[in-house]
């Protein structure tokens, strides 16, 4: 037989858990009262025994047996707590409430003792409570016994016993209540969650969990779906989108490599032309796409690392930053740009080397590939007043619009303006994946401004976290 869910549950199961970790130390604490009251009621009988004890003693040495004699006759017909059992030497009378010596002997001279005795309450009830009391020799001869009845003490103990019960049966009904009422609650939001789970399983990856703004671990665990979800929908759609841009670029370098391997072949067959040439320009196109599958695949090595950088290794970034210098200013002179580098020393930083290369190139040689003739570069590695490293990249191009420098960065976005020149619309989105992987950031602000028909520019800023 199968229990119902709401008994599965962990909490319920924590419930009774809890229930019977509280039962076992509620039985403790109950053990403990009982035997600490019992001791306690003990030791007072025997303080008021010891008390009374005295002072018939007292009667006895100072006006003789038979001032005791009627001492404890008195104090018999009183009715009270004690209990009494005077005999003499010969055995002649004897006087009390009790009718026999607890101890026939005794080893010493007192002598305490405890035994239950019968008796019967005001309602008739046959009652048989302990009695605790001492038993002494007279200097004289003959026994004297005084002790006192514990059925108070006992009555106690009993009601505290059924009180104490009593309140723990009802804590423990009370709390099976509401373990199945939390276990009820759990189940009712785990079951939205797992609706929400079932929903993306199906495809429905708009599906997302409610959270309620309790600040609970259930909202902690809602709203760690609802971002992965987001997360998931975006790189799903990124995959989506990356596909449609391939296609959308990729389809016209392939048409015409197509088209010129068919002219190369038709002009080979006809003997018109050597087919070596018409090869080279396919096999550039071939080139051209192989690097753009290439970063595709750069980047997502970079994100694949989840933040982390591949390889690490601490180097000084000035060094790099003059190698970038040293390999493009000859470049830029065959523009006809002025390329100038303004590098600061001691700038250490951990990454992965060539992948930072990688990106520093990228935004040189787009300031150079998008900077008329006639205009200037300028590369800059400094250390920042917050201690961050920075590499930056100046230069007076047309810059782009501050509306499109967020836009930019993504994968195959190309602006209107640079439709014209070669490119994948990647070399950006490989430097924004090698600074989340180095835990830095790219920055795109506006360049010098216009000035002599050039501008505004753009300066890109990769901002790294100095080597610790």
């Amino acid at each position: 037989m199968t229990l119902p869910s709401i008994f599965r549950r962990t909490p319920f199961r924590l419930t009774l858990l809890f229930l019977a970790l509280f039962a076992a130390a509620a039985s403790a604490i109950l053990a403990w009262v009982y035997f600490a009251s019992a001791a306690e009621a003990r030791t007072r009988a025997e303080r008021e025994v010891r008390g009374e004890m005295e002072v018939l003693r007292g009667i006895y040495q100072a006006r003789g047996l038979d001032a005791l004699n009627r001492a404890v006759i008195d104090r018999t017909s009183r009715d009270g707590a004690f209990l009494y059992r005077l005999e003499p030497t010969d055995g002649g009378w004897s006087a009390g409430n009790l009718t026999i010596l607890p101890l026939e002997t005794l080893e010493e001279d007192q002598e305490w003792t405890t035994f239950p005795f019968t008796e019967t309450d005001a309602e008739g009830r046959v009652r048989r409570p302990e009695v605790r009391g001492v038993q002494t020799r007279l200097a004289g001869g003959g026994m004297l016994f005084v002790g006192q009845s514990l059925s108070d003490t006992e009555a106690y103990l009993a009601r505290l016993t059924q009180a104490l019960w009593t309140a723990m049966g009802i804590v423990l009904l009370l709390g099976l209540a509401g373990g199945v009422l939390v276990s009820r609650n759990l189940e009712r939001a785990m079951g939205r969650l797992n609706k929400v789970v079932t929903a993306v399983q199906e495809g429905d990856l708009k599906a997302r969990a409610v959270v309620r703004n309790s600040g609970d671990e259930l909202d902690e665990l809602g709203a760690g779906l609802n971002t992965m979800l987001d997360r998931l929908e975006g790189s799903m759609a990124s995959i989506r989108h990356a596909g449609d841009a391939i296609a959308h670029d990729l389809r016209s370098p392939l048409t015409r490599m197509r088209a010129k391997l068919e002219v190369a072949l038709m002009d080979a067959e006809a003997g018109k032309i050597d087919g070596v040439d018409a090869v080279q320009l396919a096999l550039d196109e071939a080139d051209n796409l192989l690097k753009t599958f290439n970063t595709v695949l750069a980047i997502a090595r970079l994100q694949a690392a989840a933040g982390r950088t591949p390889d690490p290794k601490v180097f000084d970034a000035a060094d790099l930053a003059a190698d970038m210098a040293e390999l493009y200013e000859p470049a830029s002179e065959d523009k006809g740009l002025e390329f100038s580098a303004e590098i600061e020393r001691g700038l250490m930083v951990e990454g992965n080397q060539p992948f930072l290369a990688q990106a520093l190139a990228n935004i040189i040689d787009n300031a150079i590939k998008y900077t008329p003739t006639g205009g200037a570069v300028m590369l800059r590695a400094r250390r920042r007043s917050s201690g961050e490293i920075e590499y930056s990249v100046t230069d007076t191009g047309p810059g782009v619009p501050e509306a499109d420098r967020e836009r930019v960065i993504e994968r195959f976005v190309r602006l209107d303006n640079s439709r014209t020149e070669a490119g994948s619309g990647l070399g950006l989105s490989l430097v924004g994946a090698v600074m989340e992987a180095h835990g830095g950031r790219i920055l795109l602000d506006e360049g010098p401004g216009e000035y002599g028909g050039f501008g505004p520019g753009l300066r890109v800023a990769l901002v790294l976290p100095a080597a610790e």
